[in-house]
């Protein structure tokens, strides 16, 4: 009992003293974000022809030329394997654009394929409207083909360019922006001007969310490993960084701030094969269901979302063992996920720090899910989940922030109710749910 007096007047010491201090808190559009909780990369372009992964800007137009191309059947698998969204490589590194950009003589109007009449960003966006799947773009900002990189012209090529896809091809729900800055085609880097690409942005695409090593909507997760960190803050501090070299450290990007001045979650992303292009020799290593629903746990678990990397192959298809294994991989997900065994909403924080749900009959428990309301800002900073039987603690689990979502599984055990303590807060907590499942036994966070 003392013990318990003595949390909640810690509580109380903390919320008072916190209670004047205004937390970041998410735009509608990061909150749309969030909730899209996974969603693909597509990684496509002459290194699907090359075998490499950063090409050198110097490969010729023809060698870019799919057999059978179909947007179709990769929104229709992206939808099936129950992904929301899908982001393309609309120019990577080389700086072949897979749209017939005004501003670039590297582009698929140059190639062979269809004649130069060929436009894949086009063809993905139809297709995703047809689908229901929301459309993005990465447009990396070095470029190893274009004859103005490096020098100041070129950050208008680039603006010029990005004004072109949101114009033509818009609006997306994110925009990628690679931080990598090597040599172009005269042996130059390029002084990328950010601030400028960002004012661009936010003119054209108000809606849009950007993605960066720093934002400023979305952050790097610090790997690509698609793995967030156990403690994992949507805020983040900015200041003093650059995109880059210059960002952050992988410890910072990984686990966020937790007093960051700026509301920048994290994106896990990972390719579902080694690497991000299409190799045949991959095609024995692509993720398995079970590896892919891992992965899961571990970013959407962890309060961020998955952005998986699905690459078509040299047909332009998304190749049958990448399609097997997704299609399960949203079976694990639905099998596990779609009955809880107690679900229970709330309305912020009861009376005193914990929150009680009670299961009607004692039943096998290995996986609590936890919700907390992050249109107000995430507050928890650390808690302990208890699961009882008879009164009797039969299980209990310390760790530390909640997020969007916060995945907890480990060895099933009998329970009655489940107790959930916040233990520390930035200020008065409110969490939205608290479920409680049986998954498969083998699917429980390695």
């Amino acid at each position: 009992m003392k013990k318990a007096l003595f949390v909640i007047l810690s509580l109380l010491v903390v919320y008072c003293s916190q209670a004047q201090k205004k937390l970041p808190l998410p735009t509608k559009q990061q909150l749309a974000w969030h909730d899209m909780e996974f969603y693909w990369f597509i990684h496509f372009g002459p290194n699907t022809f090359t075998d490499k992964e950063w090409g050198h800007g110097d490969e010729p137009e023809d060698i870019f030329n799919p057999t059978e191309l179909d947007c179709r059947q990769w929104a229709r698998i992206a939808k099936q394997s129950g992904a929301k969204g899908i982001i393309l490589t609309a120019k990577h590194h080389d700086g072949f654009c897979l749209f017939p950009s005004k501003n670039s003589t590297h582009t698929v109007r140059e190639s062979k394929w269809m004649n130069g009449k060929g436009d894949v960003v086009g063809a993905l966006q139809k297709a995703c409207k047809e689908y229901g799947l929301k459309f993005g773009v990465y447009l990396s900002p070095w470029d190893r083909n274009h004859p103005k990189y490096g020098t100041p012209e070129y950050n208008d090529v680039y603006i010029n360019t990005m004004t072109e896809l949101i114009t033509k091809y818009g609006p997306f729900f994110e925009f990628w922006w690679d931080g990598a800055n090597g040599e172009g085609p005269n042996g130059k880097k390029q002084v990328y001007d950010f601030h400028r690409f960002e004012k661009t942005m936010r003119k054209l695409a108000p809606n849009t969310v950007v993605f960066s090593d720093i934002g400023p909507d979305i952050r790097w997760v610090g790997n690509e490993n698609g793995i967030a960190g156990k403690t994992n803050w949507n805020y983040l501090d900015t200041a003093g960084f650059t995109r880059g070299a210059g960002g952050p450290s992988q410890d910072s990007l990984n686990q966020g701030n937790i007093n960051g001045k700026n509301w920048i979650p994290a994106e896990c992303d990972v390719s579902i094969r080694p690497g991000w292009f299409y190799h045949k020799e991959e095609d024995e290593k692509v993720k398995t269901p079970e590896q892919l629903f891992d992965l899961y746990l571990k970013s959407v678990g962890r309060g961020s979302t998955l952005l998986l990397n699905v690459p078509p192959d040299r047909r332009g298809l998304i190749n049958e063992h990448d399609s097997a294994s997704l299609i399960e991989f949203r079976k694990l997900r639905e099998q596990n996920f779609s009955k809880s065994i107690v679900t229970k909403s709330f309305t912020g924080l009861p009376q005193t720090n914990v929150y009680i749900v009670k299961i009607a009959k004692p039943l096998t428990v290995n996986c609590v899910v936890v919700k907390e309301a992050i249109q107000s800002g995430q507050k928890v900073k650390s808690f302990t989940v208890r699961l009882k039987k008879s009164g009797e603690i039969v299980k209990e689990i310390e760790a530390t922030t909640v997020g969007r979502k916060r995945i907890l599984s480990f060895p099933a055990v009998e329970a009655d109710a489940i107790e959930f303590t916040v233990t520390d807060a930035k200020s008065k907590p409110s969490l939205t749910e608290i479920s409680a499942y049986k998954i498969d036994d083998d699917l429980i966070e390695k």
